[in-house]
Order: structure tokens, then sequence, then C-alpha cells
């Protein structure tokens, strides 16, 4: 099975490095040196990882071949993909690869049905469930554990405490400005 577990970003300095948004919580098994990624698009690949250090808190890849900026630069937004054994699993309980979740009922703590979890969506601050309705309509849930209470991959279900106005019309708005 393959995972995108990087996206790569500008060049740094003129000597190869590209910066990486990483995608996976294990960049140290993922994305070491010797590592050998697909690509998307496929034409760009595969790229094999030379080096790999933090700079400033952020991931700096060198890959073999790839030797001055204009070819680092060529490589930018190319996603990085990583073979994985579909049976393999992350270290941490509280940690889920997107297959596992993709596909999985989203419930409400009480039982009423929301939706079946169509994408995983991977932004900077926090992960979101990209949820099909029954109805065909799509709602966003962050994946935050205040939030998504449970995953159950058993009864492939996630269980959620939604605040009001996440997945209904009943939002609470609070507001001082009226009552002065």
């Amino acid at each position: 099975m393959q995972l995108v577990v990087a996206r790569v970003g500008r060049a740094h300095g003129i000597k190869g490095e590209v910066t990486v948004e990483v995608r996976t919580d294990e960049p140290e098994l993922r994305l070491g040196p010797g590592a050998v990624l697909l690509t998307d698009p496929a034409s760009a690949g595969p790229l094999t990882i030379e080096t790999g250090r933090v700079h400033s808190g952020r991931l700096l890849l060198r890959f073999e071949g790839v030797r001055d900026r204009n070819a680092a630069e060529a490589l930018r937004n190319t996603l990085l993909i990583a073979d994985v054994d579909p049976e393999e699993t992350p270290e941490d309980p509280e940690e889920y690869y997107d297959h596992q979740l993709i596909d999985l009922d989203v419930v409400t703590a009480d039982g009423v049905e929301v939706g079946r979890i169509t994408e995983i969506s991977h932004l900077p601050s926090q992960d979101l469930f990209v949820v099909e309705r029954p109805d065909g309509t799509e709602v966003m849930i962050p994946f935050v554990e205040e939030i998504v209470t449970g995953i159950d991959l058993t009864e492939q279900r996630a269980v959620i405490d939604p605040p009001p106005g996440l997945i209904d019309d009943r939002a609470e708005i609070a507001s001082t400005r009226d009552e002065a």
C-alpha cells in the first residue's frame, strides 16, 4: 500500500536541499537517509533520500542526484510516497494511518449516524475528517480528541461529540456586544 509521507516545499540554499511538509507521524522511519520514495507526479521519481536535517524547526532533505537549487526547485509540490505493508500499524495505539480511517462510520456519542469518512485532509494546524452524510452533503470534522472521542477499528466507527453548529444548525452565538 502507498502512503503520502511528505510534500516537497521550497529549495533551501544552493546545494539541492528542499524543505518538506511532513505528513507522517514517523518521519524518522519514513524519511531517513536511504529511503526510496515514489512521487506524484511519477515522472519526478523515484527519489532516494541522501541526507536529512532539521533547520529552524523545518525538515530539510537532499535527494541523490539533486545537486543544485534549480533541480531542487523543480521538485516543489511533489508528493513523496512510501510503500507500506498494509498490515503495519503505528506504534502508538492512539495514532492511525489514513487507510485505517477511510470508510469508518461516524456516529455521535448518543448513536446518531453522521456519515462515513471519505477523506482525511491534512492541514498545518490539525487534520480533518471529510465525512459524507447520508443525504450526499459533506461535513468536515476536526480530528482532535475533544471532538473525536473514540476510534473503534473493530466496529469500523468513529465516535464524535460535536460542539453545537459543527454538524447541525444549532450554533450558540456568544457575544457580549449586545449586553451593553
